[in-house]
């Protein structure tokens, strides 16, 4: 049975789309067919971690809000930033992306004239049989509006991102809330841009306090991440770091 799972975060910079496609690259190597939608249309970007130019997109998930096209039209196939498979998984792993459009007059339109959210809901649905997705991951807009909401009471999992920081704290209080209205079958919390020097135990027991949810990792602030740029899906290249350990940790979490 297909599976959704939300990434989201109160706050922006909180390195919540590079997650999400950490993780669902994660997913995909077990041998999974997994989808991703950037639904974060103001401010688009986790196609970049995918290494698909601008120029290659062309429909995206606007067409789809906007009726000019099915949805399954605005996926792009990128399971070639997979390695190679080894023979160990029994089926041939695969992600789609479908993005968010980066033209400025979309942009501009759907802070002008939104959209019909409901639609979301739909074309996640038809996007999983028309694909046959085992995960479908939603790379949600920061803080809270319509299309959170949406994307939290139609998954399966969610998983929200914060980093050990004030502002972060009192934010996910509101999502935590939310998603426990909503009755969200698994919550799981993710501490991210922890500093090396911190003690991330300490760090993992004060969330947990604080929410009274399980976290399911605490990753380190990696240089190693910040040189990388968002070039490229840094569990596939540093898959000994520490961070794709950890990484890979919460994938098992997603997936049991």
């Amino acid at each position: 049975m297909s599976r959704i799972v939300s990434i989201h975060s109160f706050r922006g910079g909180t390195g919540k789309s590079n997650l999400t496609a950490n993780l669902a690259a994660t997913v995909a190597q077990r041998g999974h067919r997994v989808g991703i939608v950037d639904t974060d249309i103001q401010s688009p970007g986790i196609h970049i971690l995918f290494g698909l130019d601008e120029e290659r997109i062309t429909r995206a998930l606007n067409d789809y809000l906007w009726g000019r096209c099915p949805i399954d039209e605005a996926a792009y196939d990128v399971t070639t930033v997979l390695p190679p498979s080894n023979g160990t998984t029994a089926t041939r792993p695969a992600i789609f992306l479908i993005p968010s459009s980066l033209k400025a007059g979309e942009i501009a339109r759907v802070l002008r004239e939104g959209y019909d959210v409901s639609l979301l809901n739909d074309g996640f649905q038809d996007v999983i049989r028309s694909l046959a997705l085992d995960f479908l991951f939603i790379d949600t807009h920061p803080g809270v509006n319509e299309e959170t909401l949406l994307s939290i009471a139609i998954s399966d999992a969610l998983a929200i991102v914060l980093r050990p920081d004030s502002q972060d704290y009192q934010g996910t209080a509101v999502t935590v809330e939310l998603a426990r209205q909503l009755e969200v079958p698994r919550l799981l919390m993710v501490v991210n841009k922890v500093l090396p020097a911190m003690d991330f135990s300490a760090v993992q027991r004060k969330v947990e306090d604080a929410y009274g949810v399980r976290v399911a990792g605490v990753l380190p602030l990696s240089e190693d991440m910040v040189h990388l740029g968002s070039s490229g899906l840094f569990c596939l290249r540093f898959p000994d770091h520490a961070f794709a350990r950890v990484v890979r940790t919460v994938a098992d979490q997603i997936v049991a």
